[in-house]
């Protein structure tokens, strides 16, 4: 039977209008652009029962005549602050899974020749944007920015602005149903009016070569501008002055060389103002230069092999149970991981904002950045692929032009199958479709001990496909030790650098009990566990870094025990109030012996 004329047009305007309301490509470096921040204060309803998009409460209707009555009002009730989640902000929210509106008016002054943009730097998880009673916007995921062009959509004064956000877990979310961190909600990160000129610096991506050590390569990605734009390249410190054309499809792209380059390390993070400018348009920002590539079983930065002494943290303020959100925020979170004396920070287990990615590259940080694919993950279901396909993309975007960014991950504790193997796959051609310059890593926590041969093994044949394999390993907390540590030999992905990306256990700040009975929850069983696990490191000959989990205690769910956790996981080197255990100060005296940078 023929398919109606009718059917196909009305299908192709479903597929259009879709298409209309999905977040755009990023702008590169948003920070650098003319912005208005509207972040503070915003009017929020919870809605329980999900009856506010059926009530058209995006409309923020009025009563007009004696008979007109609406039951919702976005004045004179709950207020919220943006960003930040709303778990923390009211006790009825703390465990709060649904969705709750945001809303705020805000003026924006004509501007002539200019496009503007509507950015989010991450809302938790899904959400929809309504600007003056017109949906215009949607986006999944709950840790990447997107934008939303409101060009000729906005008003001089009083535009009404909405947010529908929603947190509930699902099967095909990312992550899943059940993980190991808070599930907070909300408009978690900065959101700005950007604006730009009608033909403007889009994107651009500024390396150091692959191979080289003294030559810049650099694409610039023009918007609205004609074939023939003439794009400059400034870097005044290294006298570099470079203007290149622009072709059809407004792409310019230039390789250079340079003299006297200071290449960025931990040891020196050294960053250049770099200009990037047209006739209409012009961006700064400070880009650092460096090299990573690996040599059999070193990871060499720079030419020389580094040790990666390393932690995780989650985007979180423990002691204001709440998500991460602000530059002093990430100050507080990184001045304790330099304290520790780590060279490299693993962002388990999604994209953190981009005040801890960027303060973390100026204070000298290699960074290992994932996107949740931990545990759970539905690997046959193909709109769950392609929607990681789209966070992971997301993710590389935004800090591709951060030289600290050294790992790209693409999974945490996965098992082998036809499925995963092809999702994974998918994730790395996203990743290197954009970047080809970073080290591809996934965690596995698939290691076990052969009886037979007397040694720690893994099976897992997609280690094959990655520049570096790290290992979650629990020996002493989860693993019961099969033999003692000094004889606990590792033959793990050998002839690639290998990474213990997670090990440790739990213990209460203050509680103090035998070292060698786990359930005590004492600091002194945390720390023989880690003087019992670094022991072992001593037997896997491709060991190029460790990353304890984890530094800062945090909140779950998934731990409920009433005397140690009260919703905690317990397993940080630093309480949730702040205090150091004493295994910080084990990991710290280890960190300070190892010589490589």
């Amino acid at each position: 039977m023929k398919t109606p004329i009718k059917f196909i047009l009305s299908f192709a305007l479903l597929l259009l209008a879709a298409a209309d309301i999905a977040a755009q490509e990023l702008i590169t470096n948003v920070y650098g652009r003319d912005v208005q921040s509207l972040n503070g204060k915003w009017d929020a309803i919870v809605d329980l029962y999900d009856q506010g998009r059926k009530n058209k409460i995006y409309l923020n209707r009025r009563p007009e005549g004696k008979t007109d009555f609406y039951e919702y009002s976005f004045d004179n009730g709950l207020r919220l602050d943006v960003p930040s989640d709303w778990n923390c902000q009211m006790p009825e929210l703390k465990y709060y899974e649904g969705t709750v509106w945001y809303a705020r008016r805000f003026d924006a002054p004509e501007q002539t020749g200019r496009r503007q943009f509507l950015y989010f730097g991450a809302v938790s998880y899904r959400c929809r944007v309504y600007l003056n009673g017109e949906e215009i916007g949607a986006h999944e995921g709950g840790f990447t920015p997107f934008e939303i062009e409101v060009t000729g959509r906005l008003r001089p004064e009083g535009n009404f602005l909405a947010v529908e956000v929603n947190n509930t877990r699902t099967t095909d979310a990312i992550p899943a149903m059940a993980f190991d961190w808070w599930n907070y909600g909300g408009i978690t990160r900065d959101v700005m009016l950007v604006s730009v000129p009608d033909a403007f610096i889009r994107d651009y991506f500024i390396r150091l070569g692959k191979d080289s050590d003294d030559r810049i390569d650099a694409d610039v990605q023009l918007a609205g501008a004609a074939a023939g734009t003439a794009v400059r390249i400034e870097i005044p410190e290294l006298n570099v002055d470079r203007t290149v054309t622009a072709g059809a499809t407004g792409t310019a792209s230039a390789s250079f060389r340079v003299r006297r380059l200071q290449r960025w390390s931990p040891a020196d993070p050294k960053l250049y103002r770099v200009i990037v400018s047209t006739d209409r348009d012009r961006v700064e920002e400070s880009i650092g230069f460096r090299n990573i590539r690996t040599e059999g079983e070193e990871i060499v930065l720079n030419g020389s092999p580094v040790f990666l002494k390393s932690i995780s943290f989650h985007e979180e303020i423990p002691q204001r149970m709440g998500r991460a959100h602000s530059e002093a925020d990430a100050v507080m979170l990184l001045s304790e991981a330099k304290a520790l004396g780590c060279n490299m920070i693993r962002l388990a287990h999604y994209p953190q904002n981009e005040h801890i990615v960027r303060l973390a590259e100026k204070m000298g940080f290699l960074l290992w950045e994932e996107i949740p694919i931990w545990q759970g993950i539905d690997f046959a279901n193909d709109p769950t692929r392609e929607k990681a396909g789209r966070m992971i993309r997301e993710m590389v975007t935004r800090d591709k032009n951060r030289c600290a960014l050294t790992f790209w991950g693409v999974a945490n504790e996965t098992q082998p199958s036809g499925p995963r193997n092809a999702f994974l796959r998918h994730l790395i051609a996203c990743c290197r479709e954009i970047d080809d310059t970073r080290l591809i890593v996934a965690a596995f926590d698939l290691v076990r001990f052969d009886r037979q041969r007397q040694l720690f093994v893994m099976d897992d044949p997609f280690i094959g496909e990655l520049d570096v394999v790290a290992i979650n390993k629990y020996m002493g907390w989860y693993h019961p030790w099969p033999l003692t540590p000094d004889k606990a030999v590792w033959d793990v992905a050998r002839g690639k650098p290998l990474i213990i990306s997670e090990f440790g256990g739990e213990a209460l700040y203050g509680q103090h009990g035998p070292a060698d009975v786990a359930s005590s929850w004492s600091e002194e069983y945390q720390e023989a566990l880690y003087r019992d696990n670094l022991r072992m490191f001593e037997n896997i000959p491709n060991l190029r870094g460790v990353s304890p989990w984890i530094l800062f205690d945090f909140r779950s769910p998934f731990r409920f025990h009433p005397a140690n956790q009260e919703g905690w996981n317990r397993k940080g080197l630093v309480s949730d109030q702040g205090y150091r255990k004493k295994a910080w100060y084990l990991m710290k005296a280890y960190y300070d012996k190892i010589k490589r940078r």
